[in-house]
């Protein structure tokens, strides 16, 4: 009996998995328009469901995404779909994270479940908004959800900011100055607005920042041609590199390898190996050059995918370019609308490795498959600039930033295998 339940329990899950289906069907399920400037940098946290964002508006704003985006994917949902359709992905927990709470009204009582639950005040709900038109649906949903739009914003109007990213402490943030003046890198609490420390050593604007999940450390890549690596308990910068040319920077999941990009190839270095010269600690040379096929117009953007096994680069000319990062393969090459110098053509992988999408120098999205090396879906835009462009870590959602903030969810009632469940 109770196996039998199980199976049954296990057949009314709606799984999915990221296809080229999935990735036809994602549409905007949600934008945040508040922002005055472009958003020129966001960031995911690691292990938490934070995500940060920086504007050219001087502003730092910090968004809990599994409750700041919730709402909109169920009520997009139940725009799309009829009731029973929109009650059993509600039931099932569809495509959500176990962890969002459904916070429940009963008379007086709050009661928070985990979005698996199937117990008798879920059920008394279930058959309540079961009556309701879809319209009444959604406003009930909005009331049972206790949604944080913005959790905190910060605004550097003295620095300016630039770039953005998480330390491993989900409420402390890196960014870089976008002033003109002052090129100092600052670790900054989010809870209290308060610089830790200030990193001082470039002399031109920083265009690279990555941060290495493993260790404190991090790396800054700058227009005055040089890349400096960092440990996030001392101000003095642990490791220098001289390039010729704008560099992208880019830490591997272990960070144990770094990669620097420019002039047409990328470099692999070992994050452990240095030489003292003088009173400086300069970075061994690279392990592995790799080539990008002749392309020698400035890059942009270099990342590793989440295993490890592939590395993307994006150039001004409008070119992403996907390699083996074992052997420097050059497997794929995606071509879009070249970016201005003032802007940053970024790219991502998808959390598995199978896709990439990318921006656009006419503001468009695209995405390809990595596999076929197909376009597999486009979003045309009436912005000018490319947007910025990160995947939510183990989840079928992507976010773009241009003047506003905008997550991407699948469309469930495009897709033939799961619109006609009940």
């Amino acid at each position: 009996m109770a196996g039998g339940q199980g199976q049954s329990e296990r057949e009314d899950k709606v799984a999915l998995e990221l296809t080229e289906e999935i990735f036809q069907s994602m549409e905007v399920g949600m934008a945040f328009r508040d922002y005055s400037g472009r958003i020129s940098s966001m960031d995911f946290h690691r292990t938490s469901s934070y995500l940060v964002t920086a504007s050219d508006d001087e502003s730092i704003r910090l968004y809990d995404v599994a409750t700041g985006t919730v709402l909109a994917l169920y009520a997009d949902l139940s725009r799309r779909c009829n009731v029973d359709q929109t009650m059993h992905l509600l039931g099932t927990g569809a495509w959500f994270p176990v962890n969002v709470k459904l916070e429940i009204f009963a008379g007086v009582s709050q009661f928070s479940r985990a979005m698996t639950s199937t117990g008798q005040y879920f059920s008394f709900w279930k058959f309540k908004l079961k009556q309701m038109c879809l319209p009444a649906l959604v406003e009930v949903l909005a009331h049972m959800f206790v949604i944080e739009r913005c959790l905190k914003t910060i605004n550097s109007k003295k620095y300016g900011v630039d770039l953005v990213c998480f330390t491993s402490d989900p409420t402390t943030v890196i960014y870089s100055s976008k002033n003109g003046w002052d090129e100092s890198l600052r670790l900054l609490s989010l809870h209290d607005n308060k610089y830790l420390r200030y990193f001082k050593g470039h002399h031109d604007r920083v265009v690279s920042l990555s941060l290495c999940s493993r260790k404190e450390c991090f790396i800054s890549g700058s227009l005055d041609r040089t890349v400096l690596l960092w440990d996030q308990r001392a101000e003095k910068c642990q490791g220098l590199l001289r390039v010729q040319g704008r560099p992208a920077t880019a830490y591997d999941d272990q960070g144990l390898v770094f990669a620097i990009a420019f002039g047409g190839y990328v470099r692999l270095f070992d994050a452990r190996k240095y030489d003292k010269v003088g009173d400086q600690m300069i970075v061994k040379g690279p392990f592995e050059i790799f080539s990008v096929g002749g392309d020698i117009s400035d890059a942009n953007v270099v990342k590793f995918s989440n295993d490890g096994r592939l590395m993307l680069l994006t150039t001004m000319d409008g070119h992403i370019h996907v390699l083996d990062s074992f052997r420097g393969t050059l497997l794929s090459t995606y071509n879009v609308k070249p970016v201005s110098s003032t802007s940053t053509l970024e790219a991502s992988f998808s959390p598995e490795g199978m896709f990439v999408i990318s921006g656009s120098g006419d503001g468009s999205v695209y995405a390809w498959s990595v596999r076929s090396g197909k376009e597999v879906a486009s979003w045309m835009s009436t912005e000018t600039e490319p947007p910025v462009i990160k995947w939510a870590p183990g989840s079928l959602m992507f976010v773009t930033g241009s003047s506003e903030l905008s997550f991407w969810i699948p469309d469930l009632s495009k897709l033939g295998a799961y619109a006609g469940r009940k």
